[in-house]
């Protein structure tokens, strides 16, 4: 019996870019062994060395988790639909509306709120009394922010630390190219105020923490959460749960979004969907694998429709619900996600009851085992022994996209995800070439040096900051993405 397996955006390039494959199988565990049968390289990213399917990977047979039917066990049919739901690197809390009025300028300018029996001039009180945080001020937290300072929410927060790089313009709309350079939220501040001046914004530039998290979101009702990282991701759904604010979530990666609201009044959490993070580098960031320029725009629209939902206390969030959009069909499912009663953070008897040290917890820092340190060269000195004519040779493992937009002069491509098969094409024996080896920044590099290092290939070094710092100090004509 043959049943369609929904494959998302980021696993697609093991299944020969297949959105759905069909397979055979009685329950999910058949159909999952089948499917990385047919795709081998699948396989590491569904189940860990032990065979068991990876926490941060979730699976439903139509709209239901398989953790609440049978798990691997759960019977399927011919016409079901199985969809892989991997991680992606309700309630009001506002105020009461005695007290301010709508001005008569504020009455014009919300007039279409107005005349909605859901807003009314009850709700648009709420929405000048409320207080949101944007945690990211990129292309999640754009979106939200714009919407929300046009909707009216009185006292609007932003949490971002960066600068204004030209590369965030395809997608971070709330910036123009004269704030390339500036402090995000001096620009970000600047165009809101623009925007409704009524509207307080209120910034921290400041990286999130488990140390001042707290005190950030203490004084807010809901935090739009635009992270782009899983460190981040898990403080913000910690923090949200002992504060008890609901968290409007929501990631993107090239064509795939997702969206809900989690830490409601007896909600699932974000650890409820995902309790574990997955291993640093499985998931690739969008700074790696792209993200289409709307998609952030979509996704934010709908964090700030659910936290406006949130202030007024209309409608039906998505508290337990996973909103999934694949852009490239245009098709949008939901899908169901309960609170696991066991769930360390919001269970019945939670084990987390303080913040922790999240980039630990992520896998960024071991616990208790010290960073490996690679070999690494400089630019300069790439550039001096390429001038000296000295027998090097550069291994670019980026992907082809990458390269074609720029490259160091004489590299070869072998993206990182091939370089497990593809050993035998790196120079070796005793009149090998030094191999010098490079990224976009020096991330993957490192381990790409750190896996030929293990594989016997000792003459390795990485490249510190990769490419662009290539291009900043040795060769500007070429163009930075």
């Amino acid at each position: 019996m043959s049943v369609r397996i929904l494959i998302p955006t980021p696993l697609r390039a093991f299944t020969n870019q297949q959105a759905a494959v069909p397979v055979d199988g009685a329950t999910v565990g058949d159909l999952l062994r089948a499917l990385t049968d047919l795709h081998t390289d699948l396989r590491p990213h569904l189940f860990g060395p032990d065979g068991t399917l990876r926490t941060f990977v979730n699976v439903y047979v139509n709209d239901r988790d398989i953790r609440q039917l049978q798990r691997d066990r759960t019977p399927v049919h011919a016409t079901d639909t199985v969809s892989i739901v991997p991680s992606v690197a309700g309630g009001s809390g506002a105020a009461a509306t005695e007290g301010p009025t709508l001005t008569r300028d504020e009455v014009e300018r919300y007039s279409r709120h107005l005349i909605i029996p859901e807003v009314g001039v009850a709700g648009q009180l709420r929405l000048k009394q409320a207080r949101v945080v944007c945690v990211g001020a990129g292309g999640l937290g754009s979106p939200a922010s714009l919407y929300l300072a046009a909707a009216g929410v009185g006292t609007l927060g932003l949490v971002d630390f960066d600068v204004v790089d030209a590369s965030n313009l395809q997608r971070q709309v709330i910036y123009s190219t004269r704030d390339v350079g500036r402090r995000k939220l001096e620009a970000a501040a600047e165009r809101l105020t623009a925007l409704n001046p009524a509207v307080r914004v209120v910034a921290h530039e400041t990286p999130l923490t488990s140390a001042n998290a707290l005190d950030i979101l203490r004084d807010y009702d809901v935090v739009v959460d635009g992270a782009d990282n899983f460190p981040t991701r898990y403080l913000v759904n910690d923090a949200c749960v002992l504060l008890g604010k609901p968290n409007a979530y929501g990631s993107i990666f090239r064509f795939d979004g997702q969206a809900s609201v989690f830490a409601t009044k007896g909600g699932p959490c974000y650890r409820c969907l995902y309790p574990e993070p997955p291993p640093p580098g499985l998931v690739p960031s969008c700074a790696e694998g792209g993200v289409l320029g709307v998609l952030p725009g979509l996704i934010g629209t709908i964090q700030a429709t659910e936290a406006i939902k949130l202030i007024l206390g209309v409608g039906r969030t998505l508290a337990g619900r996973l909103l999934l959009l694949d852009a490239l069909s245009m098709e949008f499912r939901t899908m169901t996600v309960e609170r696991d009663p066991a769930c360390p953070v919001c269970g019945d008897h939670p084990t987390v009851t303080a913040l922790v040290d999240y980039d630990q917890f992520c896998g960024v820092v071991p616990a208790s085992t010290p960073a490996v340190k690679v070999p690494e060269i400089t630019v300069e000195a790439l550039k001096a022994a390429m001038d000296q004519h000295k027998k090097i040779w550069i291994l670019d493992v980026r992907e082809p996209r990458e390269f074609e937009i720029c490259r160091i002069p004489g590299s070869t491509l072998i993206p990182l995800g091939d370089l497990p098969k593809r050993l035998s094409e790196i120079p070796q024996g005793a009149d090998a070439p030094e191999i010098i080896v490079h990224c976009k920044m020096g991330g993957r590099s490192a381990k790409a040096v750190a896996l030929l290092r293990d594989h016997g290939v000792t003459n390795a070094r990485n490249l510190t900051g990769g490419i662009l710092a290539w291009i900043d100090r040795v060769d500007p004509s070429q163009a930075k993405y």
